[in-house]
């Protein structure tokens, strides 16, 4: 028995290496028959597809955007109201004209504003910056849509940090939570971010409410996946010496852990914010408006510099909104 299982395997294994050798050979010799013969095959194996899956996504959007039309409704209204207001003060904050004798300077009062807060929270190198940045913005020509962006941005940071940290704490608290909420971040993360936009138009319609609900499944992963990271770093003797002072659960959270897991918290509201920024530009496609109405008006009709432009204007604001927020967690 055993020499004929040896007999078999060493059979096998000639057929394989003549495999092996013999199909590449076949292929760059004869690209033609191969392309042919594969060609063949796949009309009779036929190109429909076994499993429906997308007329089942389909039907399910369907049946979701009529059932729940009122809770959707009740969203967007929600979400426009919260971008309107954040607008709404961006924009009360006056831009002066300084004339010249010919084109007038731009000068927003935001910019000069910005500066003490950016030195606070980086130098004063990082204010001056932050002031260049906007004044350049503005004569640019593009302080509208640029404060739009600003406002879609914070409103959809806002509302992924406002479910991303609770969620957070719970993954960091509970290993049950954790398995369970790690692969729905995974697939959140991984599925391409153009595929968000086309449930969320069909449930939300066009404009700035789609956009941000796009914006908060990109972007809320990293808020989750470095609050429960900080959750679980703080030690087991703070634990049980909050513990030992009689601290209850939530005591022990606000006046232990959450003190303790600032800085990967921190972290995680920055990425959330660097993300909701570049997808907010991604949702301009759908009528999110601001910088990236001008990038996609730029494509549709080749205006290369225009699209240049706006594009520097993105790069200023993402700098600005990443040094406001980067070393928050690490001040005392």
């Amino acid at each position: 028995m055993i020499a004929k299982a040896r007999n078999s395997l060493r059979t096998n294994r000639i057929l394989i290496y003549v495999m092996g050798i013999t199909l590449p050979v076949v292929a760059f010799s004869s690209p033609g028959f191969c392309q042919e013969y594969g060609a063949e095959l796949f009309e009779k194996i036929g190109t429909r597809a076994l499993i429906p899956l997308d007329y089942w996504i389909d039907a399910a959007i369907a049946w979701l955007a009529i059932t729940f039309m009122a809770f959707f409704d009740t969203v967007m209204v929600i979400i426009n109201s919260i971008n309107a207001a954040l607008l709404t003060a961006l924009q009360f904050i006056p831009i002066y004209a300084l004339p010249t004798g010919g084109p007038s300077v731009a000068l927003p009062l935001l910019a000069i504003l910005i500066i003490p807060y950016l030195w606070w929270v980086g130098s004063i190198w990082t204010g001056v910056f932050g002031f260049a940045s906007l004044w350049f913005v503005a004569n640019l020509g593009l302080w509208s849509q640029t404060l739009e962006t600003f406002s879609l941005t914070l409103t959809a940071a806002f509302i992924a940090l406002l479910f991303g940290i609770p969620t957070g704490i719970l993954a960091g608290k509970s290993d049950t939570a954790d398995n369970i909420i790690r692969p729905i971040l995974d697939f959140m993360q991984t599925l391409p971010v153009f595929v968000y936009l086309i449930p969320a138009v069909i449930l939300f319609g066009l404009g700035p409410a789609p956009g941000v609900i796009a914006t908060v499944i990109f972007a809320v992963a990293p808020a989750v996946r470095l609050t429960n990271l900080g959750i679980r770093e703080v030690s087991d003797e703070l634990v049980e010496a909050g513990e030992a002072f009689g601290c209850s659960n939530m005591q022990l959270l606000v006046k232990v852990e959450l003190p303790v897991a600032r800085p990967a918290i921190m972290a995680g509201v920055n990425q959330t914010i660097m993300l909701s920024l570049s997808m907010v530009v991604i949702a301009a496609l759908i009528g999110a408006g601001g910088l990236g109405s001008e990038v996609v008006r730029s494509i549709q009709r080749m205006l290369v510099g225009k699209g240049f432009v706006a594009g520097i204007a993105v790069v200023f604001v993402a700098i600005i909104l990443d040094r406001a927020t980067r070393t928050i967690g690490q001040r005392k």
